[in-house]
């Protein structure tokens, strides 16, 4: 049976502030992906780049948007719509990312997003997470419910397109001690998939790819997807800092 790539999303956020920086980071990381063979790159660049970017190299990364509005075209200044993306040569889009959340999107606004995407033909990483633990497990009930409500309604023949990312807001933006120890990603990988399998199935649950994200480094990386038993990484700041990031590409290779 032939294995699957493992799924490294970059997500460049706001960065960097001009077009020439943008550029050199570009070049930067598609030379080093291009060396990854077992490794499957997605850039996910902001809008006003990311079409120029996305009509070069399309056989060494793939792009991603980093939201999408819920429709496909009209009045809706300020907006991208799902359609706009693909028409740009965009693979996959990221949906429910924590910062979007913080900015006051609700689970019902995601729901409807994720299908908008996912009908235009676009891989939809769907962002969940819990801000904090506690010892009486309310978390798991949070995450659950969030699962739920994010996903809405999406019809099983869609879901081929669907990557869940799980970035607990806890782990976010700090150093390797602030990561999730692999243990229990792990546990929370059979959480999201037996969550999943309730929802759409034995077959169809478990093969929703799962991916982490949340103070990675090239230290910890390997161990996260192979302890973890997840299919890859959403990675921030460090995918904007070249020398890291071809680090921790030779690292999962």
């Amino acid at each position: 049976m032939k294995k699957n790539k493992v799924l490294l999303v970059a997500n460049w956020k706001m960065n960097p502030d001009t077009y020439e920086k943008a550029d050199k980071l570009f070049q930067e990381s598609v030379h080093v992906a291009s060396q990854a063979k077992k490794v499957k790159t997605v850039l996910c660049i902001p809008y006003p780049w990311l079409t120029d970017f996305s009509h070069k190299h399309q056989k060494v990364v793939a792009f991603g948007g980093q939201d999408a509005s819920i429709e496909q075209a009209g009045s809706f200044t300020g907006e991208v719509s799902p359609k706009m993306l693909t028409s740009s040569g965009v693979e996959y889009v990221i949906i429910g990312h924590s910062e979007r959340r913080a900015l006051g999107e609700t689970d019902i606004l995601i729901a409807q997003k994720v299908i908008a995407s996912l009908k235009a033909g676009l891989k939809v990483i769907l962002c969940l997470g819990e801000k904090s633990r506690d010892d009486h497990g309310e978390y798991l009930m949070f995450l659950r419910e969030q699962i739920i409500n994010s996903l809405g309604k999406i019809q099983k023949r869609y879901l081929k397109k669907l990557i869940i990312a799980y970035e607990p807001v806890w782990a976010i933006g700090g150093g390797d001690d602030e990561a999730m120890k692999p243990t229990d990603l792990h546990e929370i990988s059979i959480f999201i998939k037996k969550i999943l399998v309730e929802m759409y199935g034995q077959d169809s649950g478990t093969s929703i790819p799962i991916l982490y994200g949340g103070s990675v480094s090239p230290d910890n990386a390997k161990d996260l997807i192979n302890l973890g038993e997840v299919q890859g990484l959403l990675v921030g700041h460090l995918s904007l800092n070249s020398k890291k990031f071809s680090e921790l590409l030779k690292n999962i290779e």
